[in-house]
Formats: C-alpha cells, sequence, structure tokens
C-alpha cells in the first residue's frame, strides 16, 4: 500500500506538478487548493497522509491555523510548509506546532526530495511508537486482572478509578506473586501517562551503589569504572511511570536522594553538577509490611507518606480461590501459543486439586504450574502428573517430587543434594530454582539414570524422544566425560 502525500497549495500549476512528480515516486497524491478542502479530506474524508507539503497562504487563511486546529484531533504525518514570504514569527510558530521544516519558494526539486523522504522516515518511526503503544494497552487493559470472585472485581474498580485520575505516587502491596508488576502495567497503559515510558527497577536486584547510580544516572568519571555518561531510569521515565518494585529493599541513604527528586522533581546524576526536571508518577510495590519497616526504623516515615497518595492492596490467591477458573484458561492459551501446544482439556481431578491448593505463590506459582504442565503435555489433556502440588505421598512443604523410573531397580548416588528415594527425585519449590532450571534439573537426572540412553530417559519421563531430543539440545546436555 503506497503512503499517503497531502499537497495543499491553491497554485493550480505547482500543485499538479507536485502531484505527477510525487505519484512517479510511488506516492499516493491527494491535492487540496483551500484550507477548507484540506480540512474536509483530514477530518471527513479521514485521509491520513505519512507528509502534508502545504502552501503557508493560502485564499482561505494561514495553513498555521489548520495545523494548529487538527492536531489534537487526527494524526495528521508530519508538514512541510512553502512561503513565498517567509516571516521570523511564522517559522517561529510553525517550529511550536511540529512542523518539521519552513522553506521558502521557489524551492529546488532535489532538495525538496530529500526533505520529504526524511519527513516521511520520521512519520513512519512516530506511527510504530503509536502502534506499539496502542498494542500496550490492547495487552494491559484493566480487565487483564482476571478473576470473577468479589475481591477480583474490587481491584479492578479502583484501578479503573485509579486510571482516570493524575496521581502522583502510589503504593501497591500484596504476598509475592500477587500481580504487583501486572497493577502497575495496567495502571500506566490505561492512564494519562500511556504515549510516556514505563520504566521498571527491582530494587532488591542492586546493590546500594549500583542502585543509586541506576535510578540517578551519571557522569563520565563519576566513580570507578563510569567511562561514560548514564541516564538514570528516573531521567528516562520523564513523561511517564517508573515502578519501583520491592522498594522495601531500598538503603536509607538513597530512599532520602528519591525523595527529594520526588519532591523537587529535580535529580542530578552522580558526578554531575546542573539540576535536571523529571516529571515522573512513581508506583513503589513491596510484599513487606512498609509501615511496619517504618516503625522499625528501615524506611523512612516521610517516603512512605509521600508515596502512599494511594495505596492499593492486592489479594492473596487463596483468598478467591475461585478466580482459578478464570486463570488457567488464559495462562493455557498463553503456553499454548509459545510451546506449540494445544492443550485443552482439564480433568475434574485436576480442578480439585487446584482449588485445594494453598498457593503460597499466589498467581506466580499458579502460572508456573500451568507452564510446566503444557510443556510436559503429550497431547490435548492436561497432565495431572506434573501438578507437583503436594499431598499424602508428597514431601514436606518447600520441596516437590519427580517420579521417574530407576534403571535396573538401582538408586544413583546424589552429588547435588537433591533427596533421591527409590523412584523419585525431590526438588525444591521454594523459588530457589527457576522453572527451566527445575526442567533442565530433571531431564539431566533422568538421563543420568538411564545412563544417557534417551529413549530410556523418555520412557521415564512420559514424553517422546523427539521431545527429550529437543530439550537435550535446548540445555546443551552431554554425557560427563571422565
Amino acid at each position: 500500500m503506497a503512503d499517503t502525500l497531502l499537497v495543499i497549495e491553491d497554485e493550480i500549476l505547482l500543485g499538479s506538478e507536485l502531484a505527477r512528480h510525487y505519484r512517479s515516486e510511488g506516492w499516493e497524491v491527494v491535492v487540496a487548493t483551500t484550507l477548507a478542502h484540506a480540512e474536509r479530506a483530514l477530518l471527513d474524508q479521514r485521509v491520513d497522509p505519512l507528509v502534508v507539503l502545504s502552501d503557508m497562504s493560502l485564499p482561505d487563511g494561514n495553513a498555521l491555523d489548520l495545523l494548529e486546529k487538527i492536531r489534537s484531533q487526527c494524526a495528521c504525518g508530519e508538514w512541510i510548509l512553502l512561503t513565498a514570504y517567509g516571516s521570523v514569527p511564522d517559522s517561529v510558530r510553525a517550529l511550536r506546532l511540529g512542523a518539521v521544516d519552513f522553506i521558502e519558494k521557489p524551492c529546488d526539486q532535489e532538495r525538496l526530495d530529500m526533505i520529504i523522504a526524511g519527513a516521511a522516515r520520521s512519520s513512519r518511526a512516530q506511527r510504530r511508537l503509536q502502534d506499539e503503544a496502542a498494542a500496550q494497552s490492547r495487552r494491559y487493559p484493566i480487565s487483564s486482572f482476571l478473576g470473577h470472585s468479589v475481591l477480583a472485581a474490587e481491584v479492578r474498580s479502583m484501578l479503573s478509578k485509579l486510571s482516570h485520575v493524575p496521581f502522583s505516587a502510589l503504593i501497591v502491596s500484596g504476598e509475592t506473586g500477587t500481580g504487583k508488576g501486572l497493577a502497575a502495567r495496567i495502571l500506566h497503559h490505561s492512564g494519562a501517562r500511556q504515549d510516556g515510558p514505563l520504566i521498571e527497577l527491582n530494587c532488591a536486584a542492586l546493590p546500594r551503589e549500583l542502585l543509586e547510580s541506576e535510578l540517578f544516572g551519571h557522569e563520565a568519571g563519576a566513580y570507578t569504572g563510569a567511562r561514560g555518561r548514564h541516564r538514570g531510569l528516573l531521567e528516562q521515565a520523564h513523561g511517564g511511570t517508573l515502578f519501583l518494585d520491592e522498594i522495601g529493599e531500598m538503603n536509607l541513604d538513597v530512599q532520602a536522594k528519591l525523595l527529594k527528586a520526588i519532591e523537587d522533581r529535580t535529580i542530578r546524576r552522580l558526578g554531575g553538577d546542573r539540576e535536571i526536571k523529571v516529571e515522573v508518577q512513581i508506583v513503589a510495590a513491596s510484599n513487606r509490611d512498609l509501615e511496619s519497616l517504618v516503625s522499625a526504623g528501615k524506611f523512612r516515615q516521610d517516603l512512605f507518606h509521600r508515596l502512599s497518595v494511594f495505596h492499593l492492596s492486592l489479594p492473596a490467591l487463596r483468598e478467591r480461590r475461585e478466580d482459578v477458573i478464570d486463570l488457567v484458561p488464559a495462562f493455557l492459551a498463553e503456553f499454548n501459543t509459545k510451546a506449540g501446544k494445544n492443550v485443552k482439556f482439564v480433568p475434574p481431578a485436576v480442578w480439585n486439586r487446584l482449588h485445594e491448593h494453598d498457593w503460597p505463590g499466589n498467581v506466580r506459582e499458579l502460572r508456573n504450574v500451568v507452564e510446566r504442565c503444557v510443556l510436559f503435555a503429550e497431547n490435548e489433556l492436561f497432565p495431572e502428573h506434573w501438578l507437583q502440588l503436594g499431598g499424602k505421598n508428597q514431601p514436606s512443604a518447600g520441596a516437590a517430587a519427580v517420579t521417574t523410573t530407576p534403571v535396573n531397580g538401582t538408586t544413583p548416588v546424589n552429588g547435588d543434594g537433591e533427596h533421591h528415594n527409590g523412584d523419585h527425585l525431590w526438588i525444591p519449590m521454594d523459588g530457589s530454582m527457576a522453572l527451566e532450571e527445575m526442567d533442565r534439573h530433571i531431564i539431566q537426572r533422568a538421563l543420568e539414570r538411564c545412563n544417557f540412553n534417551v529413549t530410556a530417559a523418555a520412557r521415564s519421563l512420559g514424553a517422546t524422544r523427539e521431545t527429550l531430543r529437543y530439550r537435550i539440545q535446548k540445555y546443551n546436555l552431554s554425557r560427563p566425560s571422565h
């Protein structure tokens, strides 16, 4: 589909010549001879030009008036203005309104081609950004906080109210895995700052020195290893949202600097000598009781009160178990797409176990369970075998059993700290191992028990040889050399 160029020119011969030339260059050209004609094309006929090439003075007014009028009503592309009588006030106003260039007639055709080509590249880049922002907004609507329970409905109601107010700061609390990150993304993409950036930082993931540098940035030579200038996350989030996860782990010194930045709306890079203005919406999250941390002297009281303009508390999954029936199909669809599977039948026994489980890891734990079961599923049936939710024959809390078939009835010697018991392999379920680590660990031990016989290992895991070979290649597993 050809890109559209709107030419607004009252000189008939010039307008026709420009149309002929740019049609030969592959453009779809629409010509308007008056501002009224151009306005109808843009607003009524929904012409969506990539670039607008307009004379400044037309029989019915100044093109800048039209540009100012329609900027807030439609995405009208990049504007290039032509004039026979240029003036400083007009050029200043043109640039203020976002026009790409302001050039005098007559303009050399080759130069005009270069200017239009540059404007087209800029317009395409802006449209890509707008499309990405729109895609994110569709991905994180308020309805993406799933559940038909009363508690889930209350959270959605609060998210809806918050998305319509220009709050400066907010605290999201809740246990690990309840969806604090999801809430922050919903608030950003549903709110007034959705066109700005969303920057996320886990405060528990960095030591104090790196955390300060990440937040505020640094100049070259600010400290050993600072070889160049670095824009901090507060600066990068200007005009958008900064999501500070696990803010309760932030050092008190950094908390003091963050409070000053929020209050003054300015920051200074480490090693810098000038103030930088920042306009940022802060969403802070913690799975710890911040008020208790304040009482214990581990969190600044003034920062807590500055952040808690609003407080959104997310319920644990065990408090809204009925929402499991809404969450599981969503996770199934997600992981079926990622893994190329078609798991769609969940047996009643599986539903019973899912509803009875306490979900100490909340929605994150449920999501990981569904991912594991989809990855190991061999057909359209959800495999109960891979739930690993605990039970009468399961190990104590914090561990899960993976059943494998021993080779020749023997139990291999364990050198990595996990427990072996006949045909079971116990692995930790306390968050110390990621899902992929568990997957790799299980396959590695099955291969070792079967003396790296892929067929036997696949049979013990209830998988096909093709599936197991794929994972062996994915994790680069091989028989250890002696």
